[in-house]
């Protein structure tokens, strides 16, 4: 056992009381000043805890307790998305010259998965040094996509942050991409908006997308647009620019093209968002090719957090580390097929601060 995973505490319990979410365990890991909580229905990080400049601590995470909620407006909040995160167009897959229909989700494509994704799904959930590890068997077949699937995602807590590990492995030749889908809000959930934060995306390029929000194809630069948040700047400044993409979306909902990954595997550095008010940071590391930024935009307040706040547009931010969108549409962008004797792997790190 490490050293960082001997400071961490790991506990127990059911999710809720009532009876309502029957076999939902809740798992909290403290480690530090930081908390983290971690649920089995969707795998979710469902809170993040942790103090601002002056020592004073407050839940990040847009969450709700509901279960309602949580299988309905909020079935997206913190959790493990797949088998396939974000996109893929026209709800079908070729692999080796086999096309595999898709479950769809609407307007033309697959989303996150499908209908009854990963999200939906209770996990298995085993104590690991420094924090939790939950595992799912999805069906050969399983919305479509071909191959058994046995995935299983780790959250450790140290005091310097939580780390998300994913691995998988598959019966058949299949497409996968995995991420972690929190909202975050520096100020406390229910404390407003999050347009006056500061994101930094350590990106120069990013994928334009159609009225589905389906990739166009060629990565652009973000140089002279929206998108170049290559140095710290406000979102509400950003999206609030006269341009295509962000009109069409009411805000990001963007994948960004990170810079290339070190060769070891190692997590690097692919978004900082800073709130000026609190002083809270939070440094993002990935081993993924792109990040996808969500500004909530379109949130109309049909969640209420702890707070007694309902979420409005620009409640929280989503740093969705992944694949690109529709990947297996395009042969030039970074390969999601897993093959048999193959081991997906993935890693993405929350480290958050004080400015």
């Amino acid at each position: 056992m490490t050293a960082s995973a001997e400071l961490t505490e790991v506990h127990r319990a059911p999710f809720d009381s009532s009876g309502a979410g029957v076999g939902i365990e809740r798992w909290t890991l403290r480690s530090g000043r930081l908390e983290a909580t971690v649920i089995t229905l969707g795998a979710a990080l469902h809170t993040l805890t942790a103090p601002d400049r002056d020592g004073r601590t407050a839940q990040l995470l847009l969450s709700a307790e509901d279960i309602g909620a949580l299988l309905g407006p909020a079935k997206h909040y913190g959790v493990t998305v797949g088998r396939y995160a974000n996109r893929i167009a026209d709800s079908r897959i070729t692999i080796d010259g086999e096309e595999h229909p898709l479950a769809p989700t609407g307007n033309g494509v697959t989303l996150h998965g499908g209908p009854d994704s990963f999200s939906h799904r209770v996990w298995a959930a085993e104590q690991i040094p420094g924090g939790v590890r939950m595992s799912l068997h999805s069906p050969d077949g399983d919305q479509g996509f071909p191959g058994a699937l046995d995935v299983s995602v780790s959250y450790t807590l140290a005091p310097d942050g939580l780390t998300i590990a994913y691995h998988a492995v598959t019966t058949k030749p299949t497409v996968i991409n995995l991420t972690n889908h929190a909202y975050f809000n520096l100020s406390g959930e229910g404390s407003g908006d999050v347009l006056g934060h500061l994101l930094t995306v350590d990106a120069d390029q990013y994928t334009p997308v159609d009225e589905r929000q389906i990739p166009l194809g060629p990565y652009e630069a973000v140089a002279g647009t929206p998108f170049d948040l290559t140095r710290a700047r406000p979102i509400g400044e950003a999206i609030g620019e006269d341009h295509p993409q962000i009109k069409a979306a009411g805000g990001f909902d963007h994948n960004w093209v990170l810079r290339e990954r070190p060769a070891d595997g190692s997590p690097s550095r692919a978004a900082f968002l800073e709130d000026p008010v609190s002083g809270r940071t939070l440094e993002v590391l990935t081993t993924e090719p792109g990040i996808q930024v969500y500004t909530a935009n379109g949130f109309q307040g049909a969640v209420t957090g702890a707070a007694g706040v309902p979420y409005g547009p620009y409640a929280g931010v989503a740093l969705e580390t992944q694949h690109h969108p529709d990947s297996p549409h395009h042969p030039d962008y970074p390969s999601t097929v897993l093959r048999p004797g193959e081991e997906f792997r993935s890693t993405t790190v929350f480290r958050p601060g004080v400015a």
